[in-house]
Parts: C-alpha cells; sequence; structure tokens
C-alpha cells in the first residue's frame, strides 16, 4: 500500500510551475557560483570534478525517478512542497543547488593519499559511504514532514542509502582522483545524456 499517494499529485500539479518562485533562489546561485569560482582559482580542478561528477549522477537518479512516476503512477520519493520551482517529480530547486556543491564540498575531506585504508578500507570507499549515510539520516525528518515524501513504504533510509548516496558519491570521490581525460569523459557524457533524456522525456510529457 503506498504511504499518502495523494503527495503525487499535489507535486504534479506544481510540476515546473513559476508561481512560487522567490528572489532567495539569486542568493543560493551566487553561492554556488562562489563555490566553483573559488575553487577555479585555487586550481583544484580534482574538487572541481567531483562536484559535477556527483551532480550529473544525481540528475540521472532524478531522471529515473520521475520515469518511475510515469509507469507506474508514483515516485520513490516527491518534493511535494516547501520549493520554489519544482524542477521533476522528486527534486525543487533548492535540493539541486545544494547537490550542485555537494561533491565539490565534501572532496575537501578527502586524505591526500588515495590509497590510505582505515579500518581496512580504502579511503575513498569509507568516505564515500559515510558521507553517504550522513545524507540519508538527514532525509529522514524531511520524510516526516509536509514538504518531501517517501512514497512506497518499502522505500526509505536504507534504500536511499545504498542505491542513490553511496553511488552519488563513490562518483565524486572516483572522479576526483581521476587522470582529467577519464573525468571528461565520465562527466561530460553522462551529463550528455541526462541533457539528452531530459529533453525527450519532458517533451514526451514523461516527466
Amino acid at each position: 500500500m503506498l504511504n499518502q499517494p495523494e503527495v503525487t499529485q499535489q507535486t504534479l500539479s506544481v510540476l515546473r510551475s513559476l508561481d512560487n518562485l522567490h528572489w532567495n533562489l539569486v542568493v543560493v546561485l551566487a553561492f554556488v557560483m562562489y563555490v566553483y569560482f573559488t575553487t577555479y582559482e585555487q586550481k583544484k580542478y580534482d574538487q572541481i570534478a567531483a562536484g559535477l561528477a556527483l551532480y550529473a549522477v544525481h540528475w540521472f537518479v532524478e531522471i529515473i525517478n520521475a520515469l518511475i512516476q510515469h509507469l507506474w503512477g508514483h515516485a520513490l520519493w516527491t518534493a511535494s512542497g516547501g520549493t520554489a520551482f519544482v524542477i521533476l517529480v522528486g527534486v525543487g530547486i533548492e535540493i539541486s543547488f545544494m547537490f550542485s556543491v555537494a561533491g565539490l564540498i565534501l572532496s575537501k575531506l578527502l586524505p591526500k593519499d588515495k590509497k590510505l585504508k582505515i579500518l581496512g578500507i580504502n579511503n575513498r570507499i569509507l568516505f564515500a559511504i559515510i558521507n553517504a549515510l550522513l545524507i540519508a539520516l538527514i532525509e529522514i525528518p524531511l520524510a516526516a514532514s509536509p514538504i518531501f515524501q517517501w512514497v512506497y513504504p518499502w522505500w526509505g533510509m536504507l534504500t536511499v542509502w545504498v542505491l542513490v548516496y553511496i553511488p552519488f558519491f563513490l562518483a565524486a570521490f572516483l572522479c576526483h582522483d581521476a587522470k582529467p581525460k577519464t573525468r571528461r569523459i565520465f562527466i561530460g557524457s553522462l551529463f550528455g545524456l541526462d541533457l539528452v533524456l531530459m529533453i525527450l522525456f519532458i517533451a514526451l510529457g514523461w516527466i
């Protein structure tokens, strides 16, 4: 049985509506630009790669979630309120801005030695697991509020942690260490795929 399926219709009713736009979005955008421009000025291209890699995976996952809504009637999660602009059924613009810098910011915590093991685990993998867990835990109070919903009873913190956020941070931290050409191929290809899927499925009215 679905948990509060009415949130799907509630979210779709404001999908990409401009009625709730607010000036605070300009401030958040300026923050995102400052983070990236400052990091670029410092020539920390590995951190920029981490940020962009996570953001590309974020959009791919959100597109999949929106397609699940189209195919099965309800997405796994919905951004049902409290946002100035619902981009897709599961993501508001504020959440998207946050994920645009999450990989970059948290990559600053990585040890310089990419081969270092902590508790017998490679530090990149361990940091991805831990950061993913922290973000998944933050979703618990959000999902208990009116602004965000886990729709299916079997979808919750553990599934979000394993199936969504661990891939986010693995992509970020592995791209952080990758060779420049590998970074460009991964990030460019995934953003290109995201763009094609967005244009196609929005045009079809699927997402």
